[in-house]
């Protein structure tokens, strides 16, 4: 293993996260920044003139996917990566894709500092749109990174305005053809992404660092119930078909699979339900659901799905209303890799950095990049396993330890 000391200006990168934070749609401590909007652009030329000043050399892609990097020896053989996002949903915080991004800079920097030379060349990217927020889809940089979300596909997104993809990346000073955006085998010889854990068990457990050994995949689901409305006074209850009532039932049933599996990392979500024609003395006649379904395992998800879906067909029966519903994505779950988790491993110890071997619920960019190039993920505590919201809030001390296994990662896996 490569030997290393890293000494890291962690007030300075606080300093940084903090400005970065101050770059918002929402007056602090809220951060907003939605993607190829006025703040993000912001957001984005201040993170590339900290590594243009670190003397990193920068390019972007079609869409905004952008790529600092470290030249290696040997610029000929596949760099090492290290990434994250600056977007951020609506009333968010700062921590959250900032520290992978500010967090992968302080590290290369420090490497620079210490006189360490790469074989490999290291990357840092900054993926674009890992929020939903704009086009309702996360992860949208490292989906067509991966070419699992088509040129042709990505041509029909659209925001709530109506406006397209191609329409704002333009706006935004992004050009070329969208074919080329997915990378070429082996553009990458790995990737290694520091992240806060977004839940609460590091800080419970009092562990410095988790190591991401397998990443949960999302599929998502729409169910529309249309049943009839009516006086909610005058409509006796022997003959209603309540649309809500039966979207109730569903909601029930989607939980009732979730815990049959018996396993802690299935869970499942109705995190939207729009009621027509929402008034306290109307019947519901017609009402969407949108429902978000996790697992490691695939198998297991696919199996709440299927139990979802005899769901809306014995309730569409038993209640007289009409069902419809549409898998809108299914994706795989990712397994991180065995070699680059080794390398976390010795670096975390090296540090003298308490470790452990976890999954992640949420998922990342490092879902997609795992079909392109071996991937794992860094966790570092987050205040109460808070995230997504302006309290969220990771210690300059967890942020330390994270980078400082980061950067001992980097030299090993780019030597």
């Amino acid at each position: 293993m490569t030997t290393i000391r890293p000494k890291l200006s962690i007030d300075g990168l606080i300093a940084e996260l903090q400005t970065l934070g101050k770059i918002s749609e929402a007056e602090p401590p809220v951060v907003t920044r939605i993607v190829f909007g006025e703040a993000d652009l912001r957001a984005r030329a201040y993170v590339k003139k900290l590594c243009l000043d670190a003397g990193l050399t920068i390019n972007e892609d079609a869409i905004g996917n952008t790529f600092a990097r470290w030249e290696g020896s040997d610029p000929e053989l596949a760099p090492i990566g290290t990434r994250s996002h600056i977007d951020a949903i609506p009333n968010a915080g700062l921590y959250d894709g900032s520290v992978g991004v500010l967090g992968g800079l302080e590290a290369i920097r420090t490497l620079k500092q210490l006189g360490f030379s790469p074989r490999r060349s290291i990357e840092l990217v900054i993926f674009t749109a890992e929020e939903p927020t704009r086009f309702g889809i996360g992860c949208l940089g490292s989906r067509m990174m991966a070419n699992v979300l088509t040129p042709a596909r990505a041509r029909t997104l659209r925001d709530k305005d109506g406006r397209d993809l191609d329409e704002l990346r333009a706006h935004a000073g992004f050009k070329g053809p969208l074919e080329s955006i997915a990378l070429s085998p082996g553009r990458f010889d790995g990737f290694v992404e520091l992240h806060i854990e977004q839940g609460p068990l590091l800080e419970q457990e009092g562990i410095d660092v988790g190591l991401v050994t397998h990443i949960a995949a999302p599929a998502s689901m729409r169910v529309t119930v249309e049943g009839e409305g009516g006086h909610a006074g005058a409509r006796l209850m022997p003959g209603r078909k309540d649309a809500l009532a039966a979207a109730a039932e569903l909601i029930l049933a989607l939980e009732a699979a979730a815990k049959a599996t018996g396993a802690i990392d299935t869970v499942a979500t109705a995190g939207i339900c729009d009621v027509f024609p929402s008034a306290v003395n109307s019947i519901p006649s017609r009402v969407r659901l949108e429902t978000d379904i996790r697992d490691i395992d695939s198998e297991r998800r696919d199996g709440v799905i299927a139990a979802l879906q005899r769901a809306c067909g014995e309730v569409e029966r038993r209640r007289g209303v009409t069902i419809a519903s549409e898998l809108v994505n299914a994706d795989p779950p990712a397994t991180c890799d065995a070699g680059i988790l080794a390398a976390l491993e010795d670096s975390a110890k090296a540090a003298g950095k308490s470790c452990m071997r976890m999954v992640s619920r949420a998922y990342h960019d490092s879902l997609f990049m795992a079909r392109v190039a071996p991937v794992a993920m860094l966790f570092i505590p987050c205040r109460g396993g808070v995230s997504h919201r302006p309290d969220e809030y990771a210690s300059p001390e967890s942020i330390g330890a994270g980078v400082n296994v980061l950067a001992r990662a980097l030299a090993q896996l780019a030597s």
